[in-house]
């Protein structure tokens, strides 16, 4: 799930930038630190929006830099395992779909997409399913469930993220449209059959009263 945070941290403006406006170097500072950057406790930076309030600055000896204590907000990605959330298809090959969750990719493996075979489309980079037809291509937006989750602090790109279509309630826009039409056949048709069974019923009732008199 997307945060928004209000967070606290130490800033080194370098001192060639010393001259500029301050809560512009230090908002520069702190997206070129942190977004994309992963910290287990606090989740993946998305982007810091606005930096509030900037402190005294501190010296180092030996640091031609100085160090500001700078409060600002920032939007993260959290994620769970078992959570649903929404991606973008931004690659497809034989072995499945890697789905953009903003500041961080997952995997979508062949497997995981349907429980139908699935063949791989290169030339219009989809990945289809063999006997619906059902396909994912790049640009796509895709509900999916995280499965697997092992994050990497020191490496981001190293980080695992698995994710499955495989179950109700999942898949493309498309996808989710269909299965509501389905739904709406279904309950019709069970409506229908109670309206036919209804006066079958009431005839019963009428000649159990007849014997009965």
């Amino acid at each position: 799930m997307y945060h928004k945070l209000l967070l606290e941290d130490k800033v080194r403006v370098p001192p060639q930038r010393l001259g500029e406006k301050l809560k512009t170097v230090i908002l520069e500072v702190l997206q070129e630190q942190l977004e994309g950057s992963i910290d287990k406790e606090i989740g993946i930076f998305i982007c810091v929006t606005k930096v509030l309030d900037v402190g005294e600055g501190e010296i180092v000896p030996g640091d031609g830099g100085v160090y500001y204590d700078v409060r600002f907000e920032a939007m993260v990605l959290r994620l769970a395992l078992q959570e649903v959330i929404e991606g973008m298809v931004v690659e497809t090959t034989s072995f499945g779909a890697f789905i953009s969750l903003g500041p961080i990719d997952a995997m979508l493996h062949v497997s995981q997409i349907s429980d139908e075979y699935i063949n791989y489309d290169e030339k219009n980079a989809r990945l289809i399913c063999q006997e619906s037809k059902r396909y994912i291509g790049v640009g796509d937006v895709v509900r999916v469930r995280v499965v697997t989750l092992s994050l990497n602090e020191r490496e981001p790109r190293d980080s695992k993220i698995g994710l499955t279509m495989r179950q109700a309630g999942l898949g493309t826009a498309l996808w989710l449209e269909e299965e509501i039409e389905k739904e709406k056949e279904k309950e019709g048709q069970v409506s229908g059959a109670v309206k036919e069974k209804a006066p079958e019923k009431a005839k019963s009732k009428r000649k159990e009263h007849a014997s009965g008199e």
